[in-house]
């Protein structure tokens, strides 16, 4: 199928926005720039439609047929594989490719937490936003219950949208401040038309308050900014737990936090979490609290210029580190007994300023502040070896 030049037009009037541009991987810029020859469906598309994941899903939901099989067990609310997502940057005539987010490969069983760890600007928010749908990936799949979201029918990605929730890390600015907490948190329930009476939305709301524990009629007639730093978290988790949920994004929940605050928020969330069996992305900069949420049955993925560098069991990879760059955040947490912190070895890098990640390292990313770099690191990318029950990516190993 051949495809027309962007100028020229269609005898069909201009090229209508793809339903599924913000969700095909196949898809992405090109797609809301170029004129596309229209399929049998109705859609211009650039591709050849007859192979597409899109138009298989779609034409099988059309004619009756089952979709496609489910690829994960039940067990697994979310993975992602082979995840690649990719910013342009630049000027209007000099763009280039930000690989934020670099061949990421994670799953998230049912009432797990995966700790998400790394320094700002690794890409653990990118990674969260993908896997909720926020972003649209380059490459790569996302599965929700084993399913395809890029194959899935309108019903299927609406409760997939619906089941997996973002908790965002600034309480300040994801509160409307001209909202009542009333109205904030009615929003998603209207939206999603959960409810079917003002008693009903009244009793959830009441309910989802009382959960997070703020008393609800001292706060539904608030507006945001009469509340605190602490109590604006509670209601956005709150508001993130309204719609029951199955997969929940907490990104830096409690970064902009009093340290008084933070264990409190932290331990209800793992409340909240063991109530509802809730599966739990937890991205952290802070290794202690990746620890915390954890715990002994989670798993954690340390991420480095939107790779992952190590990822495992949180319990084994945050007390015995194999990764030179798990080690180095390590050996840089504050020692609060000054006695010890005298005597505490800090991993001293070769440079303590990450690279340009539009200019990253030909091989190992870590390669040009690792003090263990060798020649092979770089020239080549190591890929995640499994050493005991840790995926490691670094050739010592």
């Amino acid at each position: 199928m051949s495809n027309s030049s962007s100028s020229s037009s269609s005898p069909r009037g201009p090229a209508p926005v793809c339903p599924y541009l913000q969700r095909t991987p196949q898809g992405g810029y090109l797609c809301s720039l170029t004129q596309k020859p229209v399929n049998p469906l109705g859609w211009y598309c650039i591709f050849d439609y007859m192979n597409c994941p899109i138009y298989i899903s779609h034409a099988a939901y059309l004619s009756g047929r089952k979709g496609p099989e489910r690829k994960y067990s039940e067990d697994v609310v979310i993975a992602a594989e082979d995840l690649t997502v990719v910013f342009k940057v630049g000027s209007m005539f000099s763009k280039k490719d930000l690989y934020a987010v670099d061949h990421v490969n994670i799953t998230v069983n049912k009432g797990e937490t995966m700790a998400v760890v790394g320094e700002s600007g690794s890409g653990k928010t990118t990674l969260g936003k993908t896997l909720v749908g926020l972003y649209t990936p380059a490459t790569g799949r996302i599965y929700f219950h084993g399913k395809d979201i890029s194959t899935m029918t309108e019903e299927e990605y609406r409760v997939y949208r619906l089941k997996s929730q973002y908790i965002h890390q600034d309480p300040y600015s994801s509160l409307n401040p001209y909202k009542t907490v009333y109205d904030i948190l009615a929003v998603p329930l209207r939206a999603n038309k959960l409810v079917h009476s003002k008693a009903e939305e009244e009793k959830l709301i009441f309910e989802a308050l009382e959960n997070v524990g703020l008393n609800p009629k001292a706060y539904i007639n608030k507006y945001s900014f009469e509340l605190s730093g602490g109590e604006r978290q509670r209601v956005s988790i709150a508001r993130a737990l309204l719609v029951k949920p199955e997969f929940v994004v907490a990104d830096e929940i409690v970064t902009m936090l009093d340290a008084s605050l933070r264990l409190e928020v932290l331990d209800l969330l793992l409340a909240v979490q063991k109530e509802m069996n809730l599966s739990v992305l937890f991205i952290t900069h802070d290794l202690g609290m990746a620890y915390y949420m954890a715990g002994d049955t989670g798993k954690a993925a340390v991420m480095y210029l939107g790779s992952i560098m190590e990822y495992g069991p949180a319990k084994e990879m945050l007390e015995s580190p194999l990764h030179p760059y798990t080690q180095a955040l390590l050996s840089a947490i504050p020692e609060p007994d000054p006695v010890k912190s005298r005597s505490k070895k800090v991993m001293k890098l070769r440079s303590l300023d990450p690279p340009n990640p539009l200019r990253a390292p030909p091989g190992c990313k870590f390669s040009d502040r690792c003090p263990f770099a060798m020649d092979r690191c770089f020239k080549e990318r190591p890929p995640l070896k499994k050493v005991g029950n840790v995926m490691v990516a670094c050739w010592l190993y």
